[in-house]
């Protein structure tokens, strides 16, 4: 009864094996390559205020209550130094030397500022964050993106000006 159960058990394991194999290649024909799996990271977007409370003055004031949370949900700090916070636009902010603790977070403000460790400051004289449609996207210093959260026409509508982070790769959680 044994010798038949080991029989069985190798002829399935040979049968998934010879199955798997096959399979690769034809994924990978198709592709050129195999598909790489996801990146994840600690490092996520938090809550977007994207529409300013209030009138669009172009104020200081106005521009700093537009801002995008970036979160560290990981226990170990992360660097940002090198990695970018940009809109579908091009306009690009490229963090300095900031190190982000464990389950810690920033709000990086479109205005003028000094930052510290809560608050970032784009120093920037005009709106970043589109009220009706846009999308942020954070990438490393390898500009590998490893988030994103969109609004409006290119994401989740019907929410009046802030968009509270839903889920890595845009998925809900």
């Amino acid at each position: 009864m044994l010798r038949k159960t080991s029989r069985i058990a190798a002829t399935v394991l040979g049968s998934v094996a010879l199955a798997a194999t096959a399979v690769l290649p034809a994924a990978a024909a198709g592709h050129g390559h195999a598909p790489a799996p996801h990146h994840r990271s600690a490092v996520v977007l938090g809550a977007i205020q994207y529409d300013s409370p209030g009138r669009d003055d172009h104020s200081n004031r106005s521009l700093n209550a537009e801002y995008v949370t970036v979160k560290n949900i990981g226990r170990a700090a992360v660097n940002l130094r090198g990695w970018t916070l940009s809109d579908r636009a091009g306009h690009t902010y490229r963090f300095g030397n900031v190190r982000l603790g464990g389950h810690t977070q920033v709000r990086v403000h479109t205005g003028i500022g000094r930052d510290n460790r809560w608050d970032l400051f784009q120093d920037r004289r005009d709106y970043v964050w589109d009220n009706h449609r846009g999308t942020a996207v954070l990438s490393n210093d390898h500009r590998r993106v490893v988030d994103s959260e969109s609004w409006g026409q290119f994401g989740h509508g019907g929410h009046h000006g802030h968009w509270g982070h839903h889920g890595h790769w845009g998925h809900p959680r």
